[in-house]
This record gives structure tokens, C-alpha cells and sequence, in this order.
């Protein structure tokens, strides 16, 4: 079974929009939405759209950081493979046949997805370059549809409960720890954080604040120049 963990604060507004795709999604799976404290209707949502899910469907709440709400989610689930998904990332029908796959090859330990950032302006079609030049070079984000088997995941500690960076971290250990694979079809995602925040401003913080990380500057100080995309979230 594969575990389908979904980190979320106040997202009302967009938690049935990763959900109700997972309706489509073929295998053996369960979801889990690991909530930080949100102050807004997503914990009420996630309970009613359980009701009438095709797949166990759980919520899981913890306090509010990204990598403590997902270390708890995995502590809960029943899956021997963990699947990693934003809150704006709509995942295609073969996604759990497709880590499957990947995971009969006993040397695979994990991976991520291609994915393509939503919108047709050059703005999206820059961004989905860019994750796809940088993947052979095993740098890739939490937003990319991270999986991982459970034995692999225990044994590198999980998260580090840190307030931002904290996919980056665990992957860069996922990566040194074995083979990882990166699956077709893609992932779609959101293009929120640059609509709300500009393209340059964007750009420059996942740059600075990845430059800074690899040089030693604390994940603390740099969650403080990490804005928000969504009212009352920080960098979790």
C-alpha cells in the first residue's frame, strides 16, 4: 500500500482541489492530511470529504511545521511506501501504479515526479524547464510529488523538524542514501506563489535562500525572508 501524505495549513480554499483528483488515482492507497492547527475550515473539509471517499481517507493534527506534521502523518500510516503532496498539486490517475513500478526494482529506494507548473505563459513554461534541468543533477523540491519507501524513510530519520528547507534536507539524504527515479506522467502545479508574490521576487527567493541553506545560514533565519502564498501560513 502506499501512503499519500498531505501537509496542509489554512488551505480551505484548495485542499479539495488536491482530494478530488486522488478519487481518480488507481491502486492501493490511502490519504492522509496532516494539519498544522489551521484557523480556517480545513480540518471540517477534510472530515467531510472522508464521508465519501473511494480510499481511506484520515486526518492527521499536529502542531505547525511542514516536517512534524508529516513525521506524525507517516507514524500513523499504513502504507510501506510514503507519497509526499503539496496542496496544489493535482496528481494523474497512473500515479500510484507508477510508484509501484518503480518500487519492483528492489535497487530503487524513492524519487519524485516530473512536473508542469499550471498556466500556458512563459512564466510556467520557464519554471517546468527549470525543475526538469536541475532533476538529473538530483536536486528537486517537496512539491514534486516526493515517495520513498518506509524502511528508507526510518532509517534517514525522517524530517528534520526545521521551518523551511526541510524537503530539500531530506532529500539531499534520500539521494546520497541509494537510487532514486524520477516518473512520467507529470504532476500539475499550481502557479500561486509567483501570481501572488511576482516572477523576479520568486525567483530570487527560491535562488537566495537555497545559495544561503548549502552555505550554513540556519533554516530559522532563512524562514524569516520565506513570505507567505497564503494568508496566516508560513514557511511549513
Amino acid at each position: 500500500m502506499v501512503s499519500i501524505i498531505i501537509p496542509a495549513y489554512n488551505e480551505a480554499t484548495s485542499i479539495l482541489s488536491v482530494l478530488e483528483p486522488l478519487k481518480q488515482v488507481r491502486g492501493d492507497f490511502e490519504v492522509l492530511v496532516a494539519d498544522g492547527s489551521s484557523t480556517d475550515r480545513t480540518r471540517e473539509i477534510v472530515r467531510q470529504a472522508a464521508a465519501n471517499f473511494p480510499q481511506p481517507l484520515r486526518l492527521v493534527e499536529s502542531i505547525r511545521n511542514g516536517a512534524i506534521q508529516c513525521n506524525r502523518a507517516t507514524e500513523q500510516a499504513s502504507g510501506g511506501v510514503f507519497l509526499f503532496l503539496h496542496a496544489d498539486i493535482v496528481a494523474p490517475p497512473e500515479t500510484v501504479e507508477s510508484v509501484e513500478d518503480s518500487l519492483r526494482n528492489p535497487s530503487v529506494i524513492g524519487g519524485n515526479f516530473q512536473i508542469v507548473f499550471d498556466g500556458e505563459t512563459p512564466v510556467e513554461k520557464f519554471f517546468t524547464w527549470c525543475y526538469r534541468v536541475r532533476r538529473p543533477f538530483g536536486i528537486y523540491y517537496g512539491d514534486s510529488g516526493m515517495f520513498v519507501r518506509r524502511e528508507v524513510f526510518e532509517r534517514l530519520g525522517g524530517f528534520k523538524p526545521i521551518p523551511i528547507m526541510d524537503d530539500y534536507e531530506f532529500i539531499r539524504r534520500l539521494e546520497g542514501a541509494g537510487r532514486t527515479v524520477c516518473l512520467n506522467p507529470p504532476m500539475l502545479v499550481s502557479d500561486r506563489r509567483w501570481r501572488v508574490q511576482g516572477l523576479l521576487p520568486t525567483l530570487f527567493s527560491w535562488v537566495w535562500i537555497q545559495t544561503l541553506y548549502s552555505l550554513g545560514v540556519p533554516a530559522e533565519h532563512l524562514a524569516r525572508w520565506y513570505a507567505p502564498v497564503r494568508n496566516g501560513r508560513g514557511p511549513a
